[in-house]
């Protein structure tokens, strides 16, 4: 009995026999135009599941055997980070109780490229007592899943990627591919925002860049350098070096910035040969300091310093009053940069 390892492979299949960039080559396109296939096949039963996804009260419950439970593990994230609740459930876990999880009000997206996956079946006829729907997403229309399912859509392919033609590999792709559709849709129908995907990522760089505001970072109070104009240089450098921000704001009777005076300015001062014993801060400072309102996001901040070419920014209330500093220093410690 001859091995399956020695099998001749298929002749619409890759070639093992090429040179590895051209087989790689060939693997990408032949997956690439299964999912051309799958877009143009796509119907109304899609469009359904959209639509019953959408009116779902309780959760999105996804599972899957072998590789199409890992394709359904990445299906199951990219919906929970999408603005769908969902999770997976492992079917042969699901028959020795976790079906516990499923309630009445949930909607189970079942994987199984075959249609026949023994665990995935052996859940149906419970599924179905409990009122959970079920959309499957099989590679075979007459299979006994597709058939059981209240929706089916179908991720069939012609081929394997596989030069074998034993690896799953065309069918998890347009699986996957498939899922992102379908969450992707969702996500827009909700009108699902950047800043809702930033909450549900709070520990990445999106999340950072879209829920940290200025009022979050800057320095308050106490902490804020700040001078009049007719304070003298060298009292406005001591209040530079207390604060440690490189920067020290001039500010008027009314406490709204009319000045800055920075690092840069000093060095500035000393080539311009000002006499630091008599100068005051109106003498030396930056007049039309830019500022930023409190309530900006950070990464706004950021984007203001680089397109100035500056290192910190003042910040200010709704009239104008000066309520904050902060640096370029601060926002790469927020890992906001």
């Amino acid at each position: 009995m001859h091995s399956p390892l020695n099998k001749k492979p298929a002749s619409s299949a890759p070639s093992l026999k090429q040179p590895t960039l051209a087989l790689a080559r060939d693997i990408l396109a032949l997956e690439a135009s299964e999912i051309e296939v799958l877009s143009k096949r796509l119907d109304g039963n899609f469009v359904d599941a959209v639509e019953l996804i959408l009116r779902c009260q309780g959760r999105v419950v996804v599972s899957g055997m072998g590789k199409s439970g890992h394709i359904g593990g990445k299906i199951a994230s990219t919906l929970a980070s999408t603005g769908t609740p969902a999770f997976f459930m492992h079917p042969a876990e699901a028959s020795h109780g976790d079906l516990g999880m499923i309630t009445a009000g949930d909607i189970v997206i079942a994987l199984s490229n075959s249609g026949e996956s023994d665990e995935i079946l052996a859940i149906v006829s419970p599924l179905k007592r409990l009122g959970a729907k079920i959309i499957a997403i099989t590679g075979k229309d007459s299979s006994t899943l597709a058939k059981a399912a209240d929706i089916h859509l179908s991720a069939s392919v012609s081929r394997e990627a596989c030069p074998l033609g034993l690896a799953p590999t065309s069918s998890t792709t347009v699986a996957l591919a498939l899922g992102d559709a379908l969450a992707l849709c969702i996500l827009d129908r909700r009108e699902f925002t950047a800043e809702d995907f930033a909450r549900s990522h709070p520990g990445g760089s999106l999340g950072r860049r879209l829920l940290i505001h200025v009022r979050d970072l800057m320095r308050t109070g106490e902490n804020i350098p700040k001078v009049e104009a007719g304070t003298s240089l060298l009292q406005g450098l001591l209040e530079m070096s207390r604060k440690g921000l490189g920067l020290t704001a001039i500010i008027d009777s009314t406490n709204k910035p009319i000045g800055i005076f920075t690092d840069g300015d000093l060095r500035r001062a000393f080539e311009q040969q000002v006499n630091i014993t008599t100068a005051t801060m109106a003498d030396v400072m930056h007049k039309d300091p830019f500022t930023i309102h409190l309530d900006k996001l950070a990464i706004e901040a950021v984007e203001i310093m680089e397109q100035r070419k500056i290192n910190a920014l003042l910040v200010t209330n709704d009239s104008g009053i000066l309520v904050g500093a902060l640096n370029m220093h601060d926002l790469l410690l927020a890992k906001v940069v």
